[in-house]
């Protein structure tokens, strides 16, 4: 899978499919997996104590489960794309 260009075949000079599936698959999990642990909280508050203190609690550790997340996926992509383009070996 290494190629010249990230993403690109570099025998018919198209979009290389397989890759960006694998890619895309990947930052999928990542994703996923932060969301899932954000739904967690966000049950507890849907079920239980909605509008109590507790419900605060858990909804604002929930949101940032998800902001963490986000930086954490962030950089992923960036190092990831500098592996892919070559620049990190």
């Amino acid at each position: 899978m290494s190629s010249d260009v990230p993403f690109v075949d570099p025998g018919t000079a198209t979009l290389d499919f397989d890759q960006i599936m694998v890619e895309s698959i990947l930052l999928a999990k990542l994703i996923g997996l932060f969301v899932a642990i954000a739904l967690v909280p966000l049950t507890v508050v849907f079920f239980f104590g909605g509008r109590s203190g507790l419900g605060l609690l858990f909804t604002l550790l929930a949101q940032f489960i998800l902001a963490t997340g986000s930086g954490v996926v962030l950089v992923y992509v960036v190092a990831r794309g500098i592996s892919l383009a070559g620049d990190g070996d």
